[in-house]
């Protein structure tokens, strides 16, 4: 059966709406790519000149070796840790009934439903309190906070989605409980660990609020330095800030790459549904 008129012209509503924002989104990034090129761009289409130097002078400048490695490190451990406390919790909160676990599910919710600014200042305080912003586990703890909430509510419905079956069957060959969640749990839930840890990863490379209140000068991650690269005292050549946008969006890029190798969104989302 033909279309309607008026499913047609929603249709073409839809696409055109759908390409105005791609190329609105690539006009952007390409503008940061182009400019953090050029040596001069005024009241013309593109810059009279190109020149790498830009990207040299924000290396220097901005410290960028050791800001790149800062990351990674907070990263990696935000990652790790939230792994670690959240799969385990997501199992017993998933398996356990107890008094109160509506409000533990809750108090779960909370640093993801609540801006990060507004919890960020109090924990800021108390660990300037503790001696612990400024540096590295300062950030790294700042970022478990809404971290480990998302593992534990990414993970308990792929834990529920397992067999309950499974384990009373390992439990009646002798399987300890360490040996039961290593070799049993752990490769049943391997598409919603990689799924959260991903997730995690991107939300903490992109972490501002939290990271900017808890940093000190040798714990800054990346975006926090284009912040202070943008916003900071004295003048700066925009095009040096337009290639510290183009490593952060190359970073990112990168993790996503890393994770994506070892993780198909696809599968996740097909074992989710079984």
């Amino acid at each position: 059966m033909h279309r309607s008129i008026s499913e047609r012209l929603w249709s073409t509503a839809v696409w055109a709406l759908v390409a105005f924002f791609v190329i609105n989104l690539l006009a952007m990034i390409g503008s940061v790519v182009v400019n953090s090129f050029g040596t001069r761009w005024f009241n013309t289409w593109l810059p009279t000149g190109y020149t790498p130097q830009w990207y040299t002078l924000a290396w220097n400048e901005f410290g960028l070796p050791s800001i790149l490695l800062v990351t990674v490190e907070v990263v990696g451990a935000v990652v790790v840790i939230s792994g670690l406390i959240g799969i385990p919790t997501a199992y017993a909160m998933a398996r356990r009934n107890f008094p109160g676990k509506q409000a533990v599910m809750l108090l779960f919710l909370l640093p993801l439903l609540v801006p990060p600014i507004t919890y960020g200042i109090p924990l800021a305080t108390v660990l300037y309190q503790a001696h612990l912003a400024g540096t590295m586990w300062g950030v790294i703890l700042a970022n478990l906070v809404p971290s480990v909430p998302f593992v534990i509510l990414i993970m308990i419905p792929f834990v529920e989605q397992i067999d309950s079956r499974v384990e009373a069957a390992a439990r009646v060959f002798g399987a300890s409980t360490g040996r039961l969640f290593l070799q049993i749990l752990v490769p049943l839930l391997t598409p919603g660990i990689l799924a959260a840890l991903l997730l995690v990863l991107v939300r903490t490379i992109g972490m501002f609020e939290l990271t900017f209140l808890t940093a000190g000068s040798t714990s800054q991650t990346l975006v926090v330095a284009l912040y202070y690269a943008v916003f900071a005292a004295g003048v700066r050549p925009g095009q040096s800030i337009d290639a510290m946008a183009v490593v952060y969006m190359i970073t990112t890029l990168v993790w996503l790459l890393i994770a994506l190798r070892f993780v198909n969104p696809t599968q996740i989302v097909t074992r989710a549904k079984k």
